[in-house]
Parts: structure tokens; C-alpha cells; sequence
């Protein structure tokens, strides 16, 4: 085994003669990789751990694991193409399905019906066919282990397959499953399982694909094991003939289910066709909390409180003191086939899917803040008074445990980055104005008095990161932004005659007198801190001009002279980039939808300016990110042109009006925008291609009409705000509904 990288566990290595180019995902016992072989076949690697490699019962598994899938070969599995389970840290080599897993399918798209439902039932039964004439049982057959291709569904996936003429290794505490899919005999008996056991998993993969819900939902796996064991599946919503299969699968006596050949000809008759009542719902109600969460596909049912007699969405038998016994005999059975927290992927809420990293589906495995799900919050408090300052909403994350949020009637308030709660609320100032930023435990946001009192200049305030308590504040400039930068916080005071930079305990570092003919405002670029002013008025006739601040002295140098009304963006290369508008239009062009001219390139050691000529179209309310500059217009039409030369990349419009600055995922290689109701488009950063967009929110407020949308990434989790509304999603499966934060 060769490895530059001297890991399995990293990208950019090899392994075995294949030169590792991407993390598939990760699981419990290893690690998956998009490798390519010298020929450029691209294959799944799958790498155990380093600590489990150590282990001589762990290798014996893993040496079945790789013996079993070697026997299977047929058209519905993917095939393995290398293996070495004896190197340092055993690995085996898979055909690469570019392919969502079913889980993904189904989150994304919502259950499956006719052809597709019937093209993946009778796939899964040929795959289960293949496996079992090869002596192989699956053992762990459930949704995140069937990839959906375009000619037919392929498991995978044999982790914890027995062959027929090998013995089991439930002794070593790892024969592990997923208890919503295994089979009554796999609690009671696991090491006399056979095929019927994965008919059994198959009725639960087919339930789950033609509702989104679980045959057996108890809410641990303790609970789901006594179901799978003594109760009847809940199979609502299985349409026929599919619930009839699905229930004689289910049986509990695995001689009373159908062989594999019977089964295939009751699938058979399944209809082409089917009327499919999820995509023929209003598109505006199905991401709206409106819609029941007991209807939505994948919800979970309902978990009893302690005591309950009833487990699940359906009525179950009583008998409470028979349910403690079995509840008894099942716990012995997961501490001895080893489901537990280290050891195996439970369901929980979306169930297996969370953790289904370690699947070869060419899908990125989203990183999102612990306990994650769905979740919307009202910004909402009441007011002293109505909102006197500009209506500027959004977040800003503070890592990945929580968002600062503005709203009405208080300054600032944290939210649970994970499930929307709120932790405190601090200020009553009748305003809507996004907090600064976050840094060494600091949260710094604006404060400003009540209306009906004297006036008082804007105060800046740094409040505590975990309690909301204020700290210091200090008067700035109300109409100019007050900005992170390396050193601090960079502002202007009341008078806009001076810039001042602060420290995280309120100290004055510095105070740099501004132009005293010329509107100037601070701008920071690169981390660093800059001032741009211009003309008083509404002239276009004079230039503006940018000036560099010294980080430490606040010393100002004039850098350079740039065309009227220039805007900041940002950097690129090391260089200040603006972008100039055509001052002829500028004036009279419609709110958001300015036209620019040209892009400015400007050196930060001489002052020289590079102009880039936009091709002509180029409106919009310009954003830069990830070296490419994003025109938005309030139409939603979007042109993207490239920083490092100002040539038009495209120019798409994606249907959907009034869109926030987007945001970039380059792991998902996705473009993201919110619109002012709480619609989530996607788009494909290279063409500018709509990949997916998402109803509006039910209710986003009184203010959703005119207030400016707000979109972030705090990790791989979308969060946005529209009206009076904040609420996130996760990039890969955007279907799923957020739900009202509750304490």
C-alpha cells in the first residue's frame, strides 16, 4: 500500500495503485474515497480506520466482507474490482455508480411511484437474488444502502453479510444493523439468519420508498426492535397491490414470506403509472410548515411520552408489562450484537440517512451543526416603537454553534445554529440593522435610542458572545456601516470627520482624520482597513478616491482616483476591486437594478488602476465571490463575470424576483440566493443553470414585501432570513420542511 499522503484516511494520495482524487463520505469503520485506477476507470474505495486495522477480529470481518461481495456479481450490485484486506489498513475496491442513494431520492424528490417505484422493486429482487445464489445473506438492506442509477437500483454495501459456509463473528460485539430494516430474527437470532431475512429488510426498503416513512418507528432502537419483533408494520399510505407484497414480506415467521421468484412476479404487476399526490400539490405549500409533518415524506411519527401504551403513529397493543419483558430481551440483543453508539448507524429522526457517509454515491456528506435539523424562528419581539433606522436584516454566524440575528423590538438575538431556539435577545432599540460581526467571544452590533427621545448618535456595542450581557458601546456614525477588519472593529464617528478603529475591550487603537470636503465611508478588503470617498451630493462629475488606512497607525494614503459612485467588492489576487457604474443612468436607474461599466483593479502598493470593460447588460447589485462577480437584478435575472478580467461568464435569469447576494458552496458546487419570501434557489456556478428552487415560507411576516432577503452558510447549512423570519435548510436535501423552534 503507497500513500503520499501518509493516510488512507486523506484525499490527494494513492492506495493500491489507485490515485485517490475525493472523499466520498465517512463512516464508523472507514472512510471512502473517488479513486482512479492508470487506466482511469473511476472506482469507490472503501478504507477502514487506523484503530480498527489493529484489530485481528476486525480484520477477519473485513476479510468476509471482501469475500462476499467478491461472490456477488450481477447487474443491481456494484462489483469489486480490488481489495487487499491483509495491507496495513485494508481497503477494497468497488465500481463507482455515480447514483443518489434511495434515502436522498426520496428526501429530495418525495416517495416513488409507478415506473420508478416498480423499476427499483424488481431491481432490488433480481440484486437479492444475485447475493443469495451466492451463498450471501445482506444482512443490512435499507434505503442509504441502494444507489438509484438511471438503469436500475444497486446495493451495496456488505459490511455485515454472512456467507453461507463462514461462520459468524458475533462474538467479537461488531455484527451490527439498522434496526428499522432488520428482521425479527436478527434480534432473536442472529446467527441463524437466511435469505428470508433480507426479503423481511426489503418489505421494510419498500414501505419506506412508496411513503417516506418507516414500517417501524419507535423513536430508539430499543423500542424499534420490539415492534419489528411483535407488532404489526404501520404501512399507511402503501398503495395496492404494493401493500399486500409489502405485508407478506413483513411477516414474522420467515417461512411465511414469498422466495424471491414469487415475488418477482407480484412486483410485476405493478402499475406503470400511478397519480402521484405529492407533485401535484400547490409548489407553493410544499416546503410551508403548513403541511402536516405526519404527511411530509420522511417524517417521523410521533414517539409517546415515558409510560405511553402506544408507540409510534399507529395504535399498538397494550400488554405493558409483555412490552417490558421484550423490551428486556431486545436490549440484550443489541448490547450483544453490538448496536450501540460506537458500533452501529441508528435511526433517528431522518434515521440511517443522517450517518450513510460511507456510500459510494459521488454525493458530498454535508457538515452541519450538531443535533441539525430544519427549524424556522420569528425575529419578532415587541416593539417600543416602529423600526427608525434603515430596514437592513440578516445573520451573522458566530461558528457553528449559533447565528446573531436582527429583528424587531431588540438589537440582536442568538439563535441555535442547529435548531433555530433562542439563547437570549438583548436591546429594545426600535431598528433592523445586522449585527457587525463575531470575534474572540464578542458579538458587535448597533444600538440606538427610542424615537420619541432626544437624539443620540448610534452606538456601537459589543455584547457577550454566550450571555448577551453589554460590554462596552461607543457613538459612530449612523448612516456609514461600522466594519470588521485584522486589527478590530473599523467605524466613523458621529461627525464623519474621523475613522476610528476599536479593540475587543471598546480601547480607541487609532483616529484617522477623513476628507474634509468629500462623503467618505470605511471599507475593509482583504481584512484590511480602507477608506473611499466621494463628492458631495449628487454630483457625477468628480471622481472619488480610495484611501489605504495603516492597520496599526490609521496613517491615510491616498492610493488612487476612481469614476464616481465606484463600489467596493472586495479583493482579488491581492488587489482592491471596485466596480464603476455608467454615471449617465445611474442616477435614474430603478433601486437594485444600477448598470455598470467597468471593474477596477487597483495595485495596493503604487495605486495603479487596471479597468476591465463589462460587456453591455452588466446591471444589477453587485457581489463578489469566489473570484467571480455576481450582477443580480430585482427580475432575478443573474450575470456572472470573472474578477481576473471582467469577461462575461453568463447571463441567466432564474425565474424567481427580488433575490438576496448569493452565496457559494464549493462543495456542492452550488450558487445560492433567498428571495424577500423565503424562496431557496440553486444554481450551477459555471453556467448559471437552475438546479432546484424551493416554494416560498408560509408566513415570513409583515415585513417579507420590503424588507431585503439574507442568505449564509454556517457550515454546509443554508441560513436565511425573509421578513420577520429566520430559518435554515441543508444544501442536499432542500425538500425537507423547517419547523418552528420550540424550548
Amino acid at each position: 500500500m503507497s500513500l503520499s499522503t501518509g493516510s488512507a484516511e486523506s484525499t490527494g494520495g494513492s492506495i493500491g495503485g489507485y490515485t485517490l482524487i475525493d472523499e466520498l463520505g465517512s463512516g464508523g469503520m472507514g472512510v471512502v474515497h473517488l479513486g482512479l485506477s492508470p487506466s482511469g476507470r473511476h472506482v469507490a474505495i472503501k478504507v477502514v480506520h487506523a484503530q480498527y486495522a489493529l484489530d485481528p477480529e476486525f480484520r477477519a470481518r473485513f476479510r468476509q466482507e471482501v469475500a462476499a461481495a467478491r461472490r456477488v456479481s450481477g447487474a443491481f450490485t456494484a462489483p469489486v474490482v480490488d481489495a487487499d484486506p491483509d495491507a496495513e489498513q485494508p481497503w477494497m475496491a468497488t465500481l463507482y455508480v455515480p447514483a443518489r442513494t434511495l434515502t436522498e431520492v426520496v428526501a429530495e424528490e418525495g416517495p416513488l411511484t409507478g415506473r420508478a417505484l416498480r423499476t427499483v422493486a424488481l431491481g432490488l429482487v433480481e440484486a437479492l437474488r444475485d447475493i443469495h445464489r451466492a451463498g450471501v445473506v445482506h444482512r443490512d438492506l435499507k434505503p442509504s444502502n441502494v444507489l438509484v442509477a438511471d438503469d436500475g437500483p444497486r446495493v451495496i454495501d456488505f459490511g455485515i453479510s454472512r456467507a453461507a459456509d463462514n461462520e459468524d463473528l458475533t462474538v467479537t460485539g461488531r455484527l451490527i444493523g439498522t434496526p428499522p430494516f432488520m428482521s425479527p430474527e436478527q434480534f432473536a437470532s442472529p446467527r441463524d439468519v437466511t435469505g428470508a431475512s433480507d426479503v423481511f429488510s426489503l418489505g421494510s426498503v419498500l414501505v419506506y420508498a412508496s411513503t417516506g416513512n418507516r414500517p417501524f418507528e419507535g423513536g430508539s432502537p430499543y423500542l424499534t426492535g420490539y415492534q419489528v419483533m411483535y407488532e404489526a408494520p404501520v404501512l399507511d399510505g402503501v398503495p395496492e397491490p404494493l401493500r399486500s407484497i409489502a405485508a407478506r414480506c413483513l411477516d414474522k415467521d420467515p417461512a411465511a414470506r414469498p422466495q424471491l421468484t414469487e415475488l418477482q412476479g407480484l412486483l410485476l404487476a405493478l402499475p406503470d403509472h400511478a397519480p402521484d399526490p405529492h407533485r401535484t400539490r400547490d409548489p407553493d405549500t410544499v416546503n410551508s410548515p403548513s403541511v402536516p409533518v405526519s404527511r411530509r415524506p420522511g417524517a417521523a411519527r410521533p414517539v409517546p411520552a415515558a409510560g405511553s401504551e402506544t408507540v409510534g403513529a399507529a395504535s399498538r397493543p397494550r400488554g405493558g408489562r409483555r412490552m417490558r419483558r421484550a423490551l428486556v430481551a431486545v436490549g440484550a440483543v443489541l448490547a450483544v450484537t453490538g448496536v450501540g453508539i460506537t458500533a452501529v448507524r441508528l435511526a433517528d429522526g431522518s434515521g440511517d440517512e443522517r450517518t450513510s457517509a460511507a456510500e459510494p454515491s459521488g454525493t458530498p456528506v454535508a457538515a452541519l451543526p450538531a443535533g441539525w435539523h430544519a427549524w424556522r424562528a420569528d425575529l419578532r419581539r415587541t416593539p417600543k416603537d416602529d423600526p427608525i433606522d434603515e430596514l437592513n436584516p440578516g445573520c451573522v454566524p458566530g461558528g457553528s454553534a449559533a447565528v446573531y440575528c436582527a429583528g424587531t423590538g431588540f438589537t440582536t438575538i442568538r439563535l441555535d445554529a442547529a435548531t433555530g431556539r433562542e439563547g437570549w435577545h438583548a436591546g429594545t432599540s426600535p431598528q433592523t440593522s445586522r449585527p457587525v460581526g463575531v470575534r474572540d467571544g464578542h458579538v458587535y452590533a448597533y444600538l440606538k435610542p427610542d424615537s420619541n427621545q432626544t437624539y443620540h448618535p448610534r452606538q456601537l456595542v459589543a455584547l457577550d458572545e454566550k450571555s448577551g450581557r453589554q460590554l462596552w458601546s461607543r457613538p459612530v456614525r449612523g448612516d456609514t456601516p461600522s466594519l470588521m477588519f485584522s486589527g478590530g472593529v473599523l467605524t466613523m464617528d458621529d461627525a464623519a470627520t474621523h475613522y476610528l478603529a476599536y479593540d475587543t475591550s471598546g480601547t480607541l487603537l487609532w483616529r484617522s482624520a477623513a476628507s474634509a470636503v468629500n462623503v467618505c465611508a470605511p471599507v475593509v478588503i482583504g481584512g484590511a482597513p480602507y477608506g473611499l470617498c466621494s463628492a458631495p451630493g449628487d454630483s457625477t462629475s468628480g471622481p472619488s478616491t480610495l484611501f489605504r488606512l495603516d492597520p496599526g497607525t490609521g496613517n491615510a494614503r491616498k492610493l488612487a482616483q476612481v469614476p464616481a459612485n465606484s463600489q467596493a467588492l472586495g479583493g482579488v489576487d491581492g488587489q482592491p476591486l471596485l466596480v464603476a457604474p455608467d454615471q449617465k443612468e445611474y442616477q435614474t436607474a430603478p433601486e437594485g437594478d444600477w448598470p455598470y461599466t467597468t471593474l477596477l483593479r487597483v495595485d495596493p502598493d503604487n495605486g495603479k488602476v487596471r479597468r476591465l470593460t463589462l460587456a453591455a447588460g452588466t446591471r444589477g447589485t453587485p457581489t463578489a465571490v469566489g473570484g467571480v462577480v455576481y450582477f443580480v437584478r430585482p427580475d432575478g435575472t443573474v450575470t456572472a463575470v470573472r474578477a481576473g478580467d471582467g469577461k462575461r461568464l453568463w447571463q441567466r435569469t432564474t425565474d424567481v424576483e427580488n433575490l438576496s447576494a448569493p452565496v457559494l458552496s464549493k462543495k456542492y458546487a452550488s450558487l445560492y440566493f433567498a428571495n424577500r419570501f423565503g424562496r431557496i434557489v440553486a444554481v450551477n456556478p459555471g453556467t448559471g443553470a437552475v438546479r432546484w428552487r424551493t416554494a416560498t415560507i408560509s408566513d415570513p411576516g409583515d415585513s417579507a414585501a420590503g424588507s431585503p432577503p439574507y442568505l449564509a452558510l454556517v457550515k454546509d447549512a443554508l441560513v436565511a432570513v425573509a421578513g420577520d423570519t429566520a430559518f435554515s435548510l441543508r444544501p442536499d436535501r432542500h425538500s425537507l420542511t423547517p419547523t418552528a423552534a420550540t424550548d
